[in-house]
């Protein structure tokens, strides 16, 4: 998409009566500085709000995006493998603290309750014989 005129080829700024500029020149400025596209739907029935849709839209370069704290692909495991990696050790933590403090739990009732505690030593002293 270009628009030739005269025989300048020098982008004008915006709003220049001949400007001569191309899909890269648009492309370029609107990453460069971003631009948002918002928009709200509403259904309604006799003033009863039935659906709201909010619709929201940023095109802008990853370091524009970054400038203005958006940066949710960084933690998409689908989108950085590094994420992935992030993701699989949250879980093998979350299964070691399931397990620690089943541990825990386990110690406390043995500690709560003697009678339980001398069976487990006296069923430890069995097996060793």
């Amino acid at each position: 998409m270009t628009v030739a005129s005269g025989g300048s080829s020098v982008p004008q700024p915006y709003g220049g009566g001949h400007q001569s500029s191309n899909l890269g020149d648009i492309l370029e400025r609107v990453l460069d500085k971003g631009i948002v596209i918002a928009g709200d739907i509403q259904v309604n029935l006799l003033d009863i709000e039935l659906l709201t849709i909010k619709l929201r839209l940023v095109v802008a370069s990853l370091e524009t995006a970054k400038s203005v704290g958006i940066d949710w692909w960084e933690t998409d495991p689908w989108l950085n493998s590094n994420a992935r990696t992030l993701e699989r050790q949250d879980h093998d933590l979350e299964l070691e603290n399931r397990k620690l403090r089943d541990r825990i739990a386990e110690l406390e009732a043995r500690t709560e309750h003697p009678a339980v505690l001398e069976r487990d030593r006296e069923l430890e002293r069995d097996r060793d014989r």
